[in-house]
C-alpha cells in the first residue's frame, strides 16, 4: 500500500489492522501510528508529494511490516541507544520515547542503513490446540 505524506491515518490504521486479533490490535494500531506518523512527518516532512509505502505480511509465526518513505533518512539509533525509561533529555524525548515505544510494542525493529525504512514484526503466540481429555 502506499499513500501520500499525510497525518490523516485513520484508514491506513483501519487497513493495516484488520486481520490482528482483537487481544494484539490496539497496541500494535498505536505502534503502527507512531511508524507512519514518523515516516510522513520526519521523514517526508509532510511533503504531499513524497509517498509512504507499507508492506504487511504474516508468516505462521509472525506478523511483518515494512515501512519506507522518501525522506533523506536518518543517523538511527542502535537499538540499546534510546533505553526505554521515561527520563530522557529533552533534546532527545521526542524521538526517544516514539522509538522506545516501537521496541516496546513489536519483537523487531530494525531499519535499514540509510534510515529511510523500517521493518517491525510482532511474534504470532500460538497456542496448541489440544482435544478434550474425554477424547483420549
Amino acid at each position: 500500500m502506499s499513500f501520500a505524506s499525510t497525518l490523516y491515518l485513520c484508514p491506513i490504521l483501519d487497513l493495516l489492522t484488520a486481520n490482528i486479533p482483537d487481544d494484539l490490535e490496539a497496541e500494535i494500531r498505536l505502534g503502527l501510528q507512531e511508524a507512519l506518523v514518523n515516516a510522513a512527518k520526519h521523514g517526508n516532512k509532510l511533503d504531499p508529494s513524497k509517498s509512504v509505502v507499507v508492506q504487511f505480511s504474516i508468516s505462521k509465526d509472525e506478523y511483518s511490516w515494512v515501512i519506507t518513505d522518501e525522506g533523506k533518512g536518518f543517523d538511527h539509533p542502535c537499538e540499546h541507544r534510546y533505553p526505554c525509561c521515561p527520563d530522557l533529555p529533552p533534546e532527545e524525548a521526542e524521538n526517544g520515547r516514539g522509538l522506545c515505544m516501537l521496541q516496546q510494542i513489536f519483537d523487531g525493529v530494525h531499519w535499514n542503513a540509510q534510515g529511510t525504512q523500517l521493518r517491525l514484526s510482532k511474534q504470532i503466540k500460538r497456542t496448541r490446540w489440544q482435544f478434550p481429555s474425554n477424547h483420549i
